[in-house]
């Protein structure tokens, strides 16, 4: 039986080389290919995959936004995130979001296969190396209103332009912040960001 994958990646170079690769395997058919979270889902209503293999990173929408959405609009559809940014907290993020895979960008073309396979028939897999240093890392200390205004810190918007983005008060972007910063044990802010995102907490 043939699995029926789609293929999203905004790299060019390196979704043609996937789909090449996926293309030599009797077992899968790459039924679509996607430059963007919206293009993917656009692709999988349409295409109705088994296997959704979807980029981190990408415009409109990340691979987790992508694979939690898949989860209503095409429930057979198990989804797998293939990254080069294998922090800890995107790991537990696709998982809370439905992500039956999760691998980098390093990993070998028949351990891709394999993983294909695996989470076609119901399976999971997660790659050791980042479930060890998710677990590793703890869960973020953040309350998801303080990751949401730091994340708003992260693109160097004054408090009062954050305050106006997140609909809060500038002294309550303040608290935020400040409380943040102390949780994250950083200098300030900027710093703050810095830690956060190497952990993939924002």
């Amino acid at each position: 039986m043939t699995t029926r994958v789609l293929l999203a990646d905004d790299e060019t170079l390196l979704r043609d080389a996937l789909a090449a690769l996926l293309a030599l395997e009797p077992t899968l058919d790459v039924v679509a290919v996607a430059a963007s979270g919206p293009e993917a889902l656009a692709l999988a209503r349409r295409q109705r995959p088994d296997v959704a293999l979807l980029d981190l990173q990408m415009p409109g929408l990340d691979g987790i936004a992508v694979a939690e959405e898949l989860r209503t609009l095409v429930p057979g559809c198990a989804s797998v995130i293939l990254t080069s940014h294998g922090r800890p907290g995107y790991l537990k993020s696709a998982l809370s979001a439905g992500v039956r895979g999760f691998l980098p960008k390093t990993v070998a073309g028949s351990v891709l296969v394999s993983v294909i396979a695996t989470v076609a028939s119901g399976g999971r897999y997660v790659d050791p190396q980042l479930a060890a240093e998710a677990i590793g890392a703890g869960d973020s200390p953040l309350t998801p209103r303080e990751a949401d205004v730091l994340g708003l810190a992260a693109e160097g918007s004054p408090v009062d332009e954050i305050a106006a983005r997140a609909a809060l008060s500038p002294g309550t972007v303040r608290n935020y912040l400040s409380s943040a910063v102390s949780k994250l044990g950083a200098a300030n802010r900027h710093e703050a960001v810095h830690r956060a995102r190497e952990r993939g907490w924002i």
